[in-house]
């Protein structure tokens, strides 16, 4: 796990030479909210997949 910024982190697994990774955020105490999923070769986490995943937590915590 690793913590892109304030309640916004990745999960990542690797197999063979890909790195499929997850960005999620909490909503409550015991419950989170997996943003979207993504496949990357290199280690560092593109700006544009924390814009989306920004956006998609925005957008939730407004309906909450």
């Amino acid at each position: 796990m690793k913590k892109l910024e304030t309640n916004l982190y990745e999960i990542r697994t690797r197999t063979n030479e890909t790195f499929l990774r997850g960005i999620y955020f909490q909503i409550k105490e015991n419950r989170y909210y997996i943003t979207h999923g993504f496949k990357k070769k290199t280690n560092q986490t593109p700006k544009k997949e924390i814009i989306k995943a920004k956006q998609i937590r925005n957008n939730t915590e407004g309906d909450k």
